[in-house]
């Protein structure tokens, strides 16, 4: 079984590059390369985020009419992943990358992974019974630096087909809305989900969001209070996720959909099981602020400052 460490590069096509520029540095990622085919980006770990335009002949066709994700790019460890993956599945490679389409008819690739590790940790908590955090305040973030693409989620018509397909190159399920949605892991340990699959009613293909891990959840917090005072639409949040555990703030996206910041994701092994359970909205969010708070005031946007 091949060795995924997880999302290596996003690619978005878009209309609008300017929009993205702003939206992307505001948000806390490092502006690598700028030309007229589009814009590179890095996290602080070096998984990529590119944009391009929506014409670019380089990506893979559109699933969704609008700016959207066209290709999510997965790391492996070593070139016996990379041959694992491409007997298991029918990719072509070039230049080191294998790619094609899977079944939901999203962008994919594979390569060696081109991340690096990095010096950064989160603020422990203290909780009862155990103090993490001695002689030492929780901090207070400006703004978010994320440290790498920690999943995506796509809309799907195909749930069963497309799992299926995930699960024969190493995927693992981690819980389910059973015949709705399901949550895969690229590992058997790791972050409780890297990517999500989520068949409505609608049955409809597309993005629903992208998320970048930061460091905690008072990370998580500036973060979003910065993209507020920079002008940028909360969809909702901040929040909790109760089936991951995270803490998350969803962003409305020039790129597509939404962008997410989160943190105190559960971690899970092989020896974990997964669970079913009813969609429902406190299953989503046991919390949440939907339109986030006022940057300036840090409260709802509905209420003033006395």
């Amino acid at each position: 079984m091949a060795n995924i460490e997880g999302i290596d590069r996003i690619t978005y096509g878009v209309d609008d590059i300017g929009a993205c520029r702003r939206f992307f540095i505001d948000f806390g990622l490092k502006l690598v390369r700028e030309d007229g085919d589009g814009l590179d980006f890095e996290t602080l770990n070096g998984c990529e985020v590119f944009v391009r335009k929506p014409d670019d002949r380089s990506l893979p066709p559109a699933v969704e009419p609008g700016a959207t994700v066209r290709q999510v790019v997965w790391g492996v460890r070593g070139a016996a992943d990379l041959k694992a993956l491409q007997a298991a599945a029918e990719l072509r490679e070039r230049d080191g990358l294998l790619s094609g389409l899977d079944p939901n008819g999203i962008g994919l690739g594979f390569r060696m992974s081109r991340k690096h590790a990095v010096d950064v940790a989160g603020m422990p908590s203290n909780v009862w019974g155990h103090a993490a955090r001695i002689d030492q305040p929780s901090p207070v973030y400006d703004r978010a630096q994320p440290i790498e693409v920690g999943h995506v989620v796509f809309f799907t018509d195909a749930l069963l087909n497309t799992t299926r397909f995930y699960e024969q190159l190493g995927f693992r399920l981690s819980d389910r809305y059973p015949g709705r949605g399901h949550f895969l892991r690229c590992a058997p340990r790791g972050g409780h989900h890297d990517l999500f699959l989520l068949q409505t009613p609608e049955a409809k293909r597309g993005l629903n969001h992208v998320a970048f891990t930061v460091r905690d959840l008072y990370e998580v917090i500036g973060g979003g209070l910065h993209m507020a005072r920079c002008g940028w639409e909360t969809q909702i949040g901040p929040g909790r996720h109760p089936i991951s555990s995270a803490m998350f703030w969803y962003l409305k996206s020039p790129a597509g959909a939404l962008c997410e910041y989160y943190a105190d994701e559960d971690v899970l092994t092989e020896n974990w099981k997964p669970r079913d359970f009813e969609p429902k909205p406190e299953l989503f969010a046991e919390w949440a602020i939907a339109g986030g708070l006022d940057g300036e005031t840090r409260r709802q946007k509905a209420e003033k400052a006395s």
